[in-house]
C-alpha cells in the first residue's frame, strides 16, 4: 500500500536531514507509486527504466522540495516530466527507424510541372506581388533580403507577400 501524504512528507523532511533508513523507505514509497503512475502511460517493457529515471530525479532533485508544500504534486511534476522525455525520445526513435525506403523519391518531372503551374498562377499577380513570393517563399530569402534586392521597403514586402498569396488561395479554389 502507498504511504499517504502527511506520511510521504515526514519521510522526505526526514530524508532531507540526513536519515538514511527515511530515504530507503520514502525510495521504496516512490517506486510504489511511480509504478502505478506509468502503468497506463508506457508499455511494460518501458516501465521499469522509467521509473528508475524518475527515481534518479528525484534522488537529484530532493533539496528543492519544500517542507511547507506537499509532497505528492512536487513528485508527480518530476514524473510528468519524465514522461514527457520519455515520449519525445520514443517518438523520434521510431523517427530515426523510418529509412529512406520510405521517402519520396525525386521527380525532375513534378518539379517541372509545379514550376509551370506557379508561372500559370503567377501571371494572375503584379508583378511586385510576384517577385517577393518568389524571393521569400521558394528561394528563401528573408525579408530584409527581399526588400534589399527589389528595392521594396521590408513592410511593403511582408504586404506584397500576403496580397500575393491571399490572391493565389482564391485562385487556386476558384479552379476547384
Amino acid at each position: 500500500m502507498i504511504a499517504d501524504e502527511a506520511s510521504m512528507a515526514q519521510m522526505m523532511a526526514a530524508s532531507q536531514k540526513g536519515d538514511r533508513a527515511m530515504y530507503r523507505a520514502l525510495l521504496s514509497e516512490v517506486q510504489l507509486w511511480l509504478e502505478r503512475y506509468f502503468r497506463k502511460r508506457v508499455a511494460p517493457a518501458q516501465l521499469d527504466d522509467l521509473v528508475q529515471e524518475v527515481l534518479m530525479a528525484v534522488h537529484a532533485k530532493r533539496a528543492t522540495w519544500d517542507p511547507t508544500r506537499a509532497f505528492y504534486p512536487w513528485l508527480a511534476a518530476i514524473a510528468r516530466y519524465r514522461w514527457i522525455d520519455h515520449l519525445r525520445k520514443v517518438y523520434r526513435s521510431a523517427e530515426d527507424e523510418l529509412g529512406d525506403h520510405d521517402a519520396a523519391e525525386d521527380s525532375e518531372e513534378e518539379a517541372v510541372m509545379a514550376r509551370m503551374s506557379l508561372e500559370r498562377l503567377f501571371v494572375h499577380l503584379p508583378d511586385k506581388q510576384a517577385e517577393v513570393i518568389e524571393l521569400v517563399k521558394i528561394e528563401g530569402l528573408t525579408i530584409s533580403e527581399a526588400s534589399a534586392k527589389t528595392g521594396q521597403s521590408e513592410s511593403l514586402v511582408k504586404v506584397n507577400i500576403h496580397r500575393g498569396l491571399k490572391k493565389l488561395s482564391a485562385l487556386v479554389e476558384k479552379a476547384e
